[in-house]
C-alpha cells in the first residue's frame, strides 16, 4: 500500500510538472501557429500609411500566411495578395514609375501597396473597418453596391450582411488574427 501511494505521489507530481511546462510553452506553440515575418517593414509601412502594425500582421497572415510568393487563382500575388490591375493602379497613385507585376512578391513593395491600399479604402468607407476589409477581399464595386441594397444595408453606410461568403469569412479571420496578433506581439 506504501508502495501505491508513492508512486500516485509522484503521477501527480509528474502531471503537474508537465501542466506547468505546457502552459509556460503555449505563446510559444501559439507563434509557430501565428508568425511574424517582415515585422520590421510591417511597422515601417504601417506607420506610414497610420495604420496599427498588428492589422497589417493579420491581414499578411489571412492572405498568404506569410508566403512572400503566394499566387491566388485571380493572380492576387505576395503577402498581402495584390493583383496586377490592383498593383498597377496603386503604382501610378504612387507615381512609382518603375513597377512590373513581378514586384508584387517583393515583399517591401507588397507591404507597401497593401498599407497604401487600405488606408485609401478606409479613408474611402470613413473609417469603417468592416467596409474597409469587405472591399479590400470582394472589390468596392461589390461593396459599393451592398451598401445600395436594403436587404444587405438597411442605411446604406453600414453592411448587415456581406453575401459573399468568402468576403464575411476574410473580414471575421481579420479581426479575429487582428485581436491575436495585437496580444502576441511586441509592437515597438
Amino acid at each position: 500500500m506504501k508502495r501505491r501511494g508513492k508512486v500516485n505521489f509522484l503521477t501527480a507530481v509528474i502531471v503537474v510538472l508537465l501542466a506547468f511546462y505546457a502552459v509556460l510553452q503555449i505563446p510559444v506553440v501559439i507563434k509557430m501557429i501565428y508568425p511574424l515575418y517582415f515585422k520590421e517593414t510591417i511597422i515601417k509601412y504601417a506607420l506610414e500609411y497610420k495604420l496599427p502594425p498588428p492589422l497589417v500582421a493579420a491581414v499578411i497572415k489571412t492572405e498568404s500566411n506569410f508566403n512572400v510568393f503566394a499566387e491566388s487563382g485571380k493572380s492576387a500575388r505576395g503577402l498581402m495578395q495584390i493583383t496586377p490591375s490592383t498593383g498597377k493602379w496603386i503604382a501610378e497613385k504612387l507615381q512609382m514609375d518603375n513597377y512590373n507585376d513581378d514586384m508584387l512578391f517583393d515583399p517591401e513593395v507588397n507591404i507597401k501597396f497593401g498599407c497604401w491600399y487600405i488606408r485609401y479604402l478606409y479613408s474611402n468607407y470613413n473609417g469603417n473597418m468592416t467596409l474597409t476589409f469587405a472591399a479590400y477581399n470582394g472589390g468596392r464595386g461589390n461593396v459599393d453596391k451592398w451598401l445600395e441594397n436594403e436587404k444587405l444595408s438597411k442605411d446604406g453606410k453600414n453592411l448587415d450582411q456581406i453575401p459573399f461568403e468568402e468576403t464575411k469569412n476574410f473580414v471575421n479571420r481579420v479581426n479575429k488574427n487582428y485581436k491575436i496578433y495585437n496580444k502576441l506581439y511586441e509592437w515597438n
